[in-house]
């Protein structure tokens, strides 16, 4: 095992044995081999910088590179954008440990060697975010690298390695340039990655939330504490934070834009798809410590009539209904007026023929859009309720109410 500060300052000699430079920089180009260190670039002083390929490497050791090719035929350093620099762009920067769920900082690069056919092809194995690696960073030409090797081996180490590694970069051409995988991020729990943003600066926030999808970058939005989701919206612009709203629930939505300034939640309001502006805005009429300002317009409701085998099929195809918070179907009569509701365990477990009206609770319990939140936390504790239907003057079902919603607004004012 090699670690990139041994390689860094090392001296290089070509195939003759005569000195060519220093490496100045090591370099990985994600587009090609997302671990292999692509080039060395060689100082020379006051001359040009050279640049060695991979395959020109013959061996490498701590503060020593041979190349296996004259210096003759080594090319002139042009800078590229699509690299990857060690030095500047690895060492000492903050990145996210997707394993581990939180930012660290880079100490140091373990690199394996791969040796053929008369070559050694570096590969990044892990990064180093431990006392280690900040000890040999420390120490890194004041002590001979023997010493410095076994006063490390007494530390305890904390390496990462390279596969579950997330850069933060916040130049969007250079993340795309770089073609950086976001899927690991994307499979980190939203609450988690808002963990992992508030420690960020705002513009590292910025570049998280642009290399997710709108999906996932609507669940973390979510997640934020409210100052810095004020803070990150306005920051993003009108038109980049409509396409993250969109993809969020109406009464999340509404929430988020309540926070704004009136100027800038109407800007965003206005490249909202008609719809969706439409539900937000009415759900925006609601003080927000009301039934109406906690409730999701987007809701399950069926008629009584509807046998269970009929009801499940209409859930399983309708794209539209979220089913991770799915925990009653609210029922309706044939006036369209709110008549019960179904727990989606009893639903499942019935009988294909049974109809909604024999399955639904004893206790049918709704709530107006203008009561108070004390009394939907009431409700929600007398009958032990997993959601709770807003119904309109007339009794038809408006919203819903569910138990994520109330511990929400509990912890909010807590």
């Amino acid at each position: 095992m090699l670690h990139a500060t041994e390689l860094l300052g090392a001296e290089v000699y070509d195939v003759k044995g005569h000195f060519v430079g220093r490496a100045r920089e090591l370099f990985i180009e994600p587009a090609e081999q997302s671990n292999r260190i692509a080039r060395i670039q060689l100082a020379r002083g006051r001359y040009r910088p050279l640049v060695a390929r991979h395959e020109q490497i013959g061996f490498v050791g701590p503060g020593i590179v041979r190349l296996n090719v004259e210096e003759r035929v080594l090319e002139p350093f042009e800078p590229n954008e699509a690299w990857l620099a060690v030095r500047k762009d690895l060492l000492d920067q903050q990145i996210i440990d997707t394993a581990g769920r939180k930012v660290v900082r880079v100490n140091d690069v373990d690199l394996v060697e791969q040796r053929r056919n008369g070559t050694v092809e570096l590969r990044v194995a892990q990064v180093d975010v431990g006392l280690p690696g900040a000890v040999r960073r420390l120490l890194q030409g004041v002590v001979a690298p023997g010493l410095i090797r076994r006063i490390q081996e007494k530390l305890p180490p904390r390496q990462i390695p390279w596969e579950f590694v997330n850069l933060i970069e916040p130049d969007a051409m250079r993340r795309v340039k770089l073609r950086i995988r976001s899927d690991r991020l994307a499979r980190i729990h939203p609450a988690d990655l808002a963990d992992i943003m508030e420690e960020l600066s705002p513009a590292e926030r910025q570049a998280i939330l642009g290399s997710l999808d709108e999906q996932s970058a609507a669940e973390a939005l979510a997640e934020l504490d409210a100052r810095l989701r004020r803070a990150v919206v306005e920051e993003m612009g009108p038109e980049k934070a409509a396409d993250i709203i969109e993809e969020m629930a109406p009464d999340e939505a509404a929430d988020l834009l309540a926070e704004l300034p009136p100027e800038t939640s109407q800007e965003v309001l206005e490249e909202l798809p008609r719809e969706e502006a439409q539900e937000v805005r009415e759900l925006l009429e609601f003080d927000e410590n009301t039934a109406g300002g906690m409730m999701n317009p987007v809701f399950v409701f069926v008629g009584e009539d509807a046998t269970r085998e009929e009801v499940v099929a209409w859930i399983r195809e309708n794209a539209e209904v979220n089913r991770d918070q799915l925990d009653s179907v609210f029922l309706v009569n044939r006036d369209a007026v709110f008549s019960g509701s179904v727990a989606v365990a009893r639903l499942l477990l019935a009988p294909p023929e049974e109809r909604l009206a024999e399955l639904r609770s004893e206790a049918m319990v709704s709530v107006s859009p203008d009561a108070a939140d004390r009394e939907v936390f009431e409700l929600f504790d007398k009958y032990n309720l997993r959601s709770l239907a807003v119904v309109n003057g007339e009794g038809r079902p408006v919203g819903a109410i569910t138990v994520d919603d109330v511990v929400h607004r509990l912890w909010k004012h807590a």
